[in-house]
Order: structure tokens, then sequence, then C-alpha cells
């Protein structure tokens, strides 16, 4: 199909150019009419048998067999043959026909027109003069045959047969072959940018082990602190200027939960090193949501006024399924199928959630939930089952995003009916659930509430297991770790835990990232963080203009996205590529690509 289109609009351009509106209007009527999408053999077959020869247009009948014959000997000498053949029996049948109307004038007229061409053809074309001048052809032993019904009928199908097995199977349009060119190099493009990705990650990790090994050949890292009171740190990698704390470098706060405890420092972050960067502008207010697809191909991006843009950033990827919704309400969340580039689920302010489906470019259904939950907080798909998960919240006076935010309601939906299967418990008034998260099976569904709580729930059982209080404050964010054997929680004080899940309340890593996460524009949205395809990268929104990304349990520093002009609101990652992407209050959305 999208060789097809672009194939007619290089047709329309042509036409333009030449001021060829005419042919222009009556393609743009045929198409319109078009359902087959596709190679149309009755079309030609009628051109030839109810057009062409019925009205004794020999000039033009002539012109279209010289155009297949031309046209097919180019693409395969073999048919050349066979093509003279059906040639030579369209043509007798134009006789024949002209005969049985009565027409000896048209084959008089046709004989005058391609009599000598036909002389240097096939001597077998030398009786065939003769026949305005018998009596009864139909009767004539030699011609006999021809004036048959299943003479004609064979004659037809074979016909038929030719065009259908040459159109749809080895001989494609040229304008189609310019399609699949175009889509080859766009392809080798791709790839060649997806090899550079993973050879910058290569290089990364190498670089890496490196360090790993030189720490382990030269012992503990030794800290001192001097008379002056200034900090120096003497590093295994290399030695570090002595800083203060007006230098921008901040002491993180001893944690001391579940038994970890660790003093942390950390420097002020370099800049990332970009492969590429495309921003996409198409919002007119801040961004609340961006995703990526399934297969990464596709993003959405969602903003305050209520429009959703589905969009792509790679060349070689179609741009069939770009498409702007209109959803009337803020949008609060956004989730793909786990399983497919296809379906889209918009959660809105106003109890709304719609289904888009990116083929059929429409809503394919529209949920309303009770008025009494109208803040669609977060939505998660099974990446199993056909089912999804809403967490919804009533509202309240308040000042702050989360402040904002009443008791929960946690419901399954199924995706194939559209209708709910059940409501998880929650407990009398919960707090309202900010963010929910499948393990890789979709058998264990977190959830994190305004209270600080993680709760867990047996999707199989629609019961839950465990919880455990993980912040003293609301949680913005959860994520499962990549070998899921941890869960990640992001609280609105700024601090971010890896939580074990084997030994239940003990923190495995952790920062506290207040310092990009400040209060004053906090209250505004709603942070989250996003993982990277390998679970080593972890991204965070900021209330600056840039995000840091942090190293989970490894020995390298973190870094710092690019620039937006306002405060980053919310970020995703490639499923498979260490390409990030950063939404912001500037109206952008951004894609970036890192070494």
């Amino acid at each position: 199909m999208e060789k097809m289109k672009f194939a007619e609009e290089l047709v329309r351009e042509f036409l333009v150019f030449r001021g060829f509106t005419s042919t222009l209007e009556c393609l743009e009527r045929e198409l319109s009419t078009d359902i087959g999408k596709g190679f149309q053999v009755d079309k030609i077959l009628e051109l030839i048998f109810s057009v062409y020869i019925p009205k004794f247009e020999v000039g033009k009948l002539v012109d279209l067999l010289g155009f297949f014959k031309k046209c097919f000997s180019y693409s395969d000498s073999s048919l050349v043959a066979t093509i003279s053949k059906l040639d030579e029996s369209i043509l007798r049948y134009y006789i024949v026909n002209a005969l049985k109307c009565a027409r000896k004038d048209k084959v008089l007229e046709f004989f005058g027109v391609l009599g000598d061409d036909l002389l240097h053809r096939d001597e077998s074309w030398n009786s065939w003069f003769v026949i305005p001048y018998l009596q009864k052809p139909h009767l004539d032993p030699q011609f006999r045959v021809y004036f048959s019904e299943e003479w004609f009928r064979a004659l037809h199908l074979s016909v038929r047969n030719f065009l259908s097995e040459i159109f749809n199977g080895s001989r494609i349009p040229a304008l189609l072959k310019l399609s699949s060119e175009r889509d080859t190099v766009n392809r080798l493009k791709k790839e060649i940018k997806q090899l550079n990705l993973k050879v910058s990650h290569v290089q990364n990790l190498l670089r890496e082990k490196d360090a790993l090994l030189s720490q382990s050949r030269s012992g503990p890292e030794e800290a001192s602190i001097s008379h002056e009171g200034k900090v120096h740190s003497t590093s295994l990698i290399g030695e570090r200027e002595p800083y203060l704390p007006e230098d921008n470098l901040q002491v993180l706060e001893s944690l001391d939960k579940g038994g970890s405890g660790n003093l942390q420092s950390e420097e002020e972050f370099p800049e990332v090193k970009t492969v590429f960067q495309d921003t996409f502008l198409g919002h007119t207010s801040p961004i609340t949501r961006c995703r990526f697809s399934a297969s990464g191909d596709n993003i959405a991006s969602a903003s305050i006024d209520g429009t959703v843009r589905i969009w792509t950033y790679d060349s070689s990827a179609p741009t069939s399924r770009n498409a702007t919704i209109y959803c009337g309400a803020e949008i609060m969340s956004l989730e793909w199928d786990c399983k497919s580039d296809r379906l889209l689920l918009i959660g809105t302010s106003n109890g709304g959630i719609k289904v888009w489906n990116v083929d059929a470019k429409r809503v394919v259904c529209d949920l309303n939930l009770t008025e009494a939950y109208p803040s669609i907080l977060d939505l998660k798909c099974s990446p199993v089952e056909p089912i999804f998960v809403s967490a919804a919240a009533s509202t309240r006076q308040g000042t702050g995003y989360i402040n904002r935010m009443g008791f929960a309601s946690l419901t399954v939906w199924n995706m194939r009916t559209w209708k709910s299967m059940a409501v998880l418990p929650l407990g009398e008034d919960p707090p309202a659930i900010t963010s929910l998260c499948f393990n890789h099976n979709g058998k264990l569904l977190a959830a994190a509430a305004t209270d600080g709580l993680i709760h867990m729930f047996d999707m199989s059982a629609g019961q839950q297991v465990t919880g455990w209080p993980a912040h003293d404050c609301a949680i913005n964010s959860i994520l499962f770790g990549p070998d899921e054997t941890s869960i990640f929680s992001f609280g609105t004080d700024g601090n971010i835990f890896e939580w074990s899940l084997h030994n239940q309340g003990k923190i495995t890593w952790s920062r506290n990232c207040s310092r990009f996460c400040n209060p004053g524009n906090s209250s505004l949205y709603r942070h989250e963080m996003a993982l990277d395809a390998n679970g080593r990268k972890l991204l965070v929104t900021s209330g600056s203009a840039r995000a840091p990304i942090y190293q989970v349990r490894g020995n390298m520093s973190g870094m710092r996205t690019l620039s937006h002009h306002e405060s980053i609101t919310t970020v995703d990652w490639h499923p498979t590529l260490p390409i990030y992407l950063t939404g912001s209050a500037d109206h952008s959305v951004r894609v970036t690509s890192i070494s």
C-alpha cells in the first residue's frame, strides 16, 4: 500500500508539472472509486475486448499491444514469443469481429494500416488478405475456428492469465520499483544507524570493563579531607580536582532504610554524547506524556490541551500511521499495546479512556469511568494477556499535582470486549494510585500510591499478595528492574530506591535527585522515570531544562540530557536501542540517540 501511494504521488507530481489538469482530474476520480488498490486485469480486458475492438479503434489497439510487447520484452526476453502469439490472436479477432458486424470496410481499413507490417511478420498472414472477399468466411475451413465462441473464450482466458501472471508476479511497474529502491536505501540507512549504535554501546561497555579492571588491580579508592576543609578524592580511574560545595557538588543525605545506608557524592553531570537528535514541534502546549511503541518505530506524545500526536522519527519507517487525536481534555496517561503498534490507549482528566487504532486511524473504543474517578493517572497493558489496568483517582481541593488526587480505583479491562473484568482490592478509602507496572509474564502488578506504599497484586487471583511502605511521601513512578529481582520507586522528595524482591524492605541502590525535582516545579506535574533496554541507565524528569541519566549499579558517573527551553515533564526509552524521549513544558518532544 505504501508503494502504491508513493507511485500515485509521483504521477500527480508529473501531471501538475506538465499542466495536464484534465488528466489529473480523471486520475483523482478513478482513485476515489478504486477498491482493490492493485492491478485490475478486468479493466485491461474490458479496454481491449469491450472498447477498442467493438468500436474499431485499431490505432489505439495497436498502440496498447505495442506497449505490452515493448514493456515485457525489456523485462524478460523469454516472453517475446508468448506476447507475439497473443498479439497475433487479438488482431485476428479484430478482423473476425468486424466481419461478424458486417463491417468489411473496417477490415480493409485494418489491412490498409497494418498490411505492410503483417506481411513482414509472418507468412501465415498472407492468406488473411483474401478474407474480406470471401462470401462466407465463417464456413471456410481455414478460418472457421476463429469464428467459434470456444476460440474467443480461450483467447480471452489466455490474455487474462498472461496479464495476471505478469503484473501480479514477476513484472513490477517501474514506479513501484522506485518505492522499493527508496525503502531499501532507508532500510540500509536504518541498519547502519543501528549498527553504529551497537558499536558505540559495545565501546561503552569495554570502557566500563577497563575501569573495573583498573580498580581491581589498584585497590580501594582513598579519600581524604584537607586542613582547609576541602574534599580530595583519589580515584582508580584518575585524579579529580579538589572541589567545594559551591562548585555544584552535592553531598547527599545518608539513607538508612531497611538496613541499607550509604553516603553518596555527586558531581555536576557531564552532557550526553549524542549520535543524533530530532525535535518534534507539533504540539502547542506543554507535553504531559510521550511513549515509544512496542517496536520503537512509532511515538505517541500528548499535551495539556488534550491533543495526542502519533509520529515517527525514523525516515525509513512508514508515516501512514501519523495522526492527530483531539480528546477534549488534558491527557494524563498513554500506553501502547505491548504486542504490536496497532493500539494506543489514552487516559484523560475527565474520566475517559480512548482506544485509538493506528491502522484504521480512528477511535475504536471510548470508555467512560464513573464521575467519582475522573483522573486516569496511569494505564498499563499486560505483556501476555489481552487485558489492561487503569488507575483512576477522585479529585479534591489542593494546590499541587499530588495534593489534588483523592481516592483510588484500580480496574482490569478486557481488550477484546472492552468491558471491565474486575476491580482490584485496595481497602477502604485508598489513596490514589499514581503508577502501575507489570512484570514480564503479566502475573504480578505493582502499584505505587500517594501515601508512599507499594502494592503487589497476583493478577491470576486478583488479590494483593504483599506491600510495604517505600517512601515517607507520595510515589511518582514505579518500575520493575531488568532482571525483575528488584523494583524501583521514585518519591516526590526526589529519592529513588531500588528494592530487593527477594529480601523485602532492603534497598540495593539509591539516588537523590531532589536538586532536579525541585518542589517549585514538581507541584505542577507528576515526575516519572524510565529504564533503558539493558536496565543500566535510569532517566528522570526534571524541574529544570536538563534531566539526569543515572548509571544503575555502576561505577560510571551519571549524565545530563541536552537542554530544552523549559522543564522536562516526561521521559521514555526505546525498547531495544540506546535512544530516549524527552517531552518538555516548552511544547517540544525530542528523540536522542546516545553513544
